[in-house]
């Protein structure tokens, strides 16, 4: 059962998430060969100011 994590910035609408877990869910299936229901995306959704590359904030 592929669980499939997706961290982002907030702000995406429920459309661009719902079409995005669609598009990842097709991509599991005929990669992975396992059916769509045992395919669970999870979004993440974290503010700009929690994200931090090579110890500067993004």
């Amino acid at each position: 059962m592929p669980l499939i994590l997706v961290s982002m910035y907030p702000g995406r609408t429920q459309q661009q998430k719902d079409e995005f877990a669609k598009a990842i869910t097709d991509a599991a299936v005929s990669i992975l060969k396992t059916k769509a229901e045992h395919v669970i995306v999870v979004y993440d959704e974290n503010p700009k100011e929690n994200w931090f590359q090579a110890g500067k904030q993004l």
